[in-house]
């Protein structure tokens, strides 16, 4: 199998917790009570380097407080995105710089960023918010 696809399919086994890859080389993975795992659809490839902003609704649901700026890593993931702690109940927003990304890529796209507002309602598990990208489109859906 060529590295690209073996680095297809270790990250879609990874996704979908369907078996193991050989062990990253990287910065090892980080404990956040909130993950992220972007997708890019067009190459089948983890979107790395994608800029993300994570805000928490405040002040009786009148201002969005930013929490954390940061970018995907190589697996499209961002590693320690709200640390232990600091997660309460509570209205959450990412928002992904899809229009920055495309660029990067000489790719036209439809959608300038992709904003994601979820409900954490147990500030006690675990949440996941993947994000499914093409220069046309996105989904997303609550993990595990």
């Amino acid at each position: 199998m060529n590295s690209g696809a073996a680095v297809r399919l270790c990250t879609l086994r990874r996704h979908l917790d369907r078996g193991s890859c050989p062990p990253d080389r990287g910065m090892g993975p980080v404990s956040s009570p909130l993950t992220t795992h972007v997708l890019d659809t067009a190459s089948g490839l983890p979107a790395q380097g994608l800029g993300l902003r994570l805000s928490r609704l405040e002040d009786h649901g009148q201002q969005w407080t930013e929490l954390r700026t940061s970018y995907t890593d190589h697996d499209g993931r961002c590693p320690g995105l709200l640390p232990a702690g600091q997660m309460k109940v509570g209205t959450y927003k990412l928002s992904f710089d899809t229009e920055g990304y495309w660029k990067q890529r000489g790719q036209e796209s439809f959608y300038p960023y992709v904003e994601v507002v979820f409900t954490i309602s147990n500030e006690t598990r675990k949440f996941h918010v993947p994000l499914l990208l093409s220069p046309w489109s996105y989904t997303t859906y609550r993990g595990s």
